[in-house]
């Protein structure tokens, strides 16, 4: 019998487990635990991390699970990688919703950069506002640049100093507008922007807004991850689901 373990914490992640929990499909939705309070979702939920790939492997044995969804973020590159290593180690089928990457257009002004490290040194120079568009995980390595001014946009409201020395933050969850984020930049005075290159339409709006604002943008894009089968779109995932080899 079908069972089916969507990793989730995006928005196709929430769309999916809509579906699959409207065809009446049996599966667990499993959240990593990055926010307070994450998004409900249709189906049974956990949350917290599995132990690497002896935890997850466990609990695809323990729960019976047939068919993982990995819809984690494109920068989850560790759970996408043992995912892969659990699946070959139990026999079950894996495949990835991903989001394709964003790629620059005219009037785009980006740096692209390999990794964090990298997008730390694009920082060298003057003083500058910079929004700082890329979770909480690496910001102590900004750090090492502190002639800027950060302004950062969170999930959640910091309950702890941030390891920056001159920080502000702004509260908010996606999806983002143009509109929303034309006032971010405008409202903060922001000079330049780091960002992952997450993909998609929910934080794509301040890219435009950048461009329209002539504001360059320091684009650290995705990790290298191992061979695995990729889809865009729900259908493709039913698809896959319904198919019998």
């Amino acid at each position: 019998m079908m069972k089916i373990l969507i990793l989730g914490g995006t928005s196709e992640a929430s769309a999916l487990a809509s579906a699959v929990a409207k065809r009446g499909l049996p599966a667990i939705f499993s959240y990593a635990g990055r926010v307070a309070t994450p998004k409900p979702q249709p189906l049974p939920t956990r949350i917290g991390g599995f132990g690497g790939v002896s935890g997850l492997a466990a609990f695809v044995a323990q729960e019976r699970i047939t068919h993982i969804v990995d819809a984690t973020h494109p920068f989850a590159a560790q759970m996408s990688t043992n995912v892969l290593a659990a699946a070959a180690q139990c026999g079950v089928k894996a495949i990835a919703l991903t989001r394709p990457a964003w790629r620059p257009v005219d009037g785009d002004q980006w740096q692209s950069v390999a990794n964090i490290d990298e997008a730390v040194s694009a920082l060298a120079g003057p003083p500058q506002r910079v929004l700082l568009a890329i979770g909480r995980m690496h910001l102590a390595a900004f750090a090492t640049q502190p002639q800027h001014h950060y302004v950062l946009r969170l999930v959640d409201r910091p309950t702890s100093p941030l390891p920056l020395p001159d920080v502000s933050s702004v509260i908010d969850r996606g999806p983002f507008t143009l509109e929303g984020d034309l006032a971010l930049l405008e409202n903060q005075r922001i000079q330049r922007i780091v960002c992952k290159n997450s993909g998609g339409d929910g934080a794509a709006s301040k890219l435009t807004a950048a461009r329209m604002l002539g504001l360059p943008i320091v684009m650290i894009e995705r990790p290298a991850l191992p061979p695995r089968h990729e889809v865009h779109c729900i259908d493709d995932v039913f698809n896959w689901l319904d198919s019998p080899s």
